[in-house]
């Protein structure tokens, strides 16, 4: 039995000995594999969390992508180690659990992938202002499932990134500036014309704080109805948009008032302002 035993165990050193060239490639495949890993992850780490503002995702992906890479290079080193066959097994049941898990969690591979989607390419960014159907808020996050809009009254709506990446989105504030307008009705009289009224209104709209002058947005005015001693004049105006509710919607609110009030002063009667 002795004689047995060291029989069997001479012949699994001879075995060990030859494979041994192989499992030190295998080693040194592995540790290439490692940092390759590390070093892709961590660049596309860095690239993401810089283009998408949030650190769920990105860590999320550069995870992902570095048990990726780490499997290939396990998957490489088994077959230097000529264990093909398990590393086939290994896939083959990989591509199988992978099948049935995502059939039976349909709606959420979907969100991911729409989530991953939007990462790479999204059409807005984290505070931007947007209006999916007819829920508009402020974009808070991109989450592996949900995007998070807050509306302007305070409600956190949590959307499936499949329908934000469905649906058509309106965003208000992805190039820096939205255009606005407003619409003043003047009763002129019989000794003004409508020339003078709008280049009061221009220099008093184009003074105002948070209106933008500079070309091609600069502000301008538009007859809409003219009568014999009336007009209605609807005045357009480029708004800063960062912050939409403040850079627009007051800024608007204040115009209107200060323009009436600007008019009223000059002994003009203001009929309506909207």
């Amino acid at each position: 039995m002795i004689d047995e035993l060291n029989e069997v165990l001479i012949d699994y050193w001879h075995q060990f000995v030859h494979l041994l060239p192989k499992l030190f490639i295998a080693l040194i495949v592995l540790a290439i594999g490692l940092a390759i890993a590390n070093h892709v992850s961590q660049l596309l780490g860095s690239r993401l969390r810089k283009r998408s503002h949030d650190a769920l995702l990105a860590n999320f992906l550069t995870n992902f992508t570095r048990w990726a890479l780490l499997l290939m290079g396990v998957l490489l080193a088994m077959h230097v180690l000529g264990l093909s066959g398990v590393a086939s097994g290994m896939l083959a049941g990989a591509g199988l659990s992978a099948f049935i898990v995502g059939f039976a969690l349909k709606d959420i591979a979907e969100n991911f992938l729409a989530g991953v989607v939007l990462a790479f390419n999204r059409p807005f960014r984290i505070h931007d202002t947007v209006q999916v159907k007819d829920l508009m808020g402020e974009v808070e996050a991109l989450n592996l499932r949900t995007t998070l809009i807050k509306t302007f009254d305070g409600k956190h709506i949590f959307l499936p990134n499949a329908l934000v990446l469905r649906e058509p989105l309106t965003n208000y504030t992805r190039d820096g500036f939205i255009r606005q307008d407003f619409l003043i009705s003047v009763d002129m009289g019989t000794e003004t014309t409508s020339d003078r009224i709008e280049e009061m209104l221009l220099k008093y709209v184009s003074s105002h704080k948070g209106v933008e002058t500079r070309d091609p947005h600069t502000p301008y005015i538009i007859v809409e109805k003219m009568g014999t001693t009336s007009a209605d004049l609807r005045i357009y105006l480029w708004a800063y948009s960062e912050e939409y509710r403040r850079g627009t919607l007051e800024l608007k609110s204040d115009l209107l008032k200060g323009s009436k009030a600007m008019l009223v002063a000059e002994g003009y009667v203001v009929s309506g302002a909207n």
